[in-house]
């Protein structure tokens, strides 16, 4: 039998509705390949997964779903993997529920590299924005594979560090690959797909449903080493990514936040549960065991000692300008000039309602 012959079978079997990832290793487990498995007479097939199963296996006509994703494989830097395939990544075939079939855009030697996770709120503080970019970029730098979900917020940031280094990144989406979400992220995944890699599990034109991302994260923490938790609120997806990765006996991380943050509880109940407390990219590298070494962050502009006094008066608390002018002594218009050269430097961040951040850059 040819490969695409082969790969037909494979795609029949993955694209029959009703016969999800269960039933599909049910039926491998039990005749070891997908031709075999419609070349098997309809008695056994219903001795393994009962009638309902078998009459979906052998009577739904979905050739032009077959045939709409073998032409999508057959255009460049697009790939259809199959469990079989010595290409399939290895971090994966340890989970309990592997994907059948993987549909990629980008580099397959990624799939088989050292890989950490990276997630976080869709809606992050500044600095959570700004954590997730840093660490991405020097564990990218340090030789890491950044993987993250393609989300707003700190996913995004996520794959635009890793890619600020030249390094690798690897996004996991919950759609169809032919159907890019958020469509705000676009052009970064174009990004993504020229310089790294795009995965799904899911069939083309499947759209965005709110079950289809805690399967994607299941695959975020099946592919990577270990992951790491920048921001989230107690309800975020990425304490379930952080939940499958613990059960796969993977490293948890975590970046402790401000106590009157609802980003940063999501953190700190997961440090309370075990998670490794990250205050350094080194941190990570040693959990790791990681044996290249990152680069040194890069350093915030010099402050002028006036300057210095308002950033040590912030704290890393948001704090309204008439605090800051009550804790510094100074006057509303001076703390307002100053407030305006430290966040042109990128040290302060101006939050709604009139607040002000500091922005640790070290």
């Amino acid at each position: 039998m040819s490969a695409q012959e082969s790969l037909r079978n494979w795609l029949r079997l993955t694209l029959t509705p009703g016969i999800g990832g269960q039933t599909q290793r049910k039926l491998l487990d039990a005749f070891g390949l997908p031709e075999v498995i419609f070349a098997t007479g309809r008695n056994t097939l219903s001795g393994v997964v009962g009638d309902r199963a078998t009459r979906l296996l052998l009577d739904t006509e979905n050739r032009s779903a077959i045939d709409r994703a073998l032409a999508w494989s057959k255009q460049p830097g697009q790939h259809l993997l199959c469990l079989a395939d010595p290409e399939y990544p290895q971090s994966l075939l340890q989970t309990p529920d592997p994907p059948t079939l993987l549909y990629v855009r980008g580099r397959l030697d990624l799939l088989n590299s050292a890989a950490l996770a990276v997630v976080g709120s869709r809606n992050p503080t500044p600095q959570g924005a700004m954590n997730a970019e840093r660490f991405a970029s020097a564990l990218a730098a340090a030789g890491l594979t950044i993987v993250s979900g393609l989300a707003l917020g700190i996913d995004a940031a996520a794959h635009r560090g890793a890619l600020s280094a030249n390094g690798h990144t690897i996004a996991l989406i919950g759609t169809g690959i032919d159907r890019l979400y958020p469509a705000s992220n676009q052009a970064l995944a174009f990004e993504i797909a020229d310089r790294g890699a795009i995965v799904s599990e899911f069939p083309l034109g499947t759209p965005p449903a709110a079950s289809n991302f805690p399967r994607r994260n299941r695959l975020i923490a099946g592919l990577s080493r270990g992951t790491l938790v920048v921001e989230a609120t107690t309800e975020s997806g990425s304490l379930i990514t952080a939940r499958l990765a613990a059960e796969l006996s993977r490293e948890v991380f975590a970046i402790p936040g401000s106590i009157h943050s609802p980003q940063s509880r999501g953190c700190h109940k997961l440090l309370k549960e075990g998670a490794k407390l990250v205050e350094t990219v080194q941190d990570v590298l040693d959990e790791l065991r990681w044996q290249h070494s990152a680069g040194p962050l890069e350093q915030a502009p010099e402050a002028n000692e006036e300057s210095l006094g308002l950033l040590l008066s912030m704290g890393f608390d948001p704090c309204s300008l008439d605090d800051l002018a009550t804790r510094t002594g100074l006057t509303a218009d001076a703390v307002s000039v100053m407030l305006l050269h430290l966040e042109l430097d990128g040290q302060v961040a101006n939050l709604p309602g009139g607040h002000y951040q500091r922005i640790s850059r070290a």
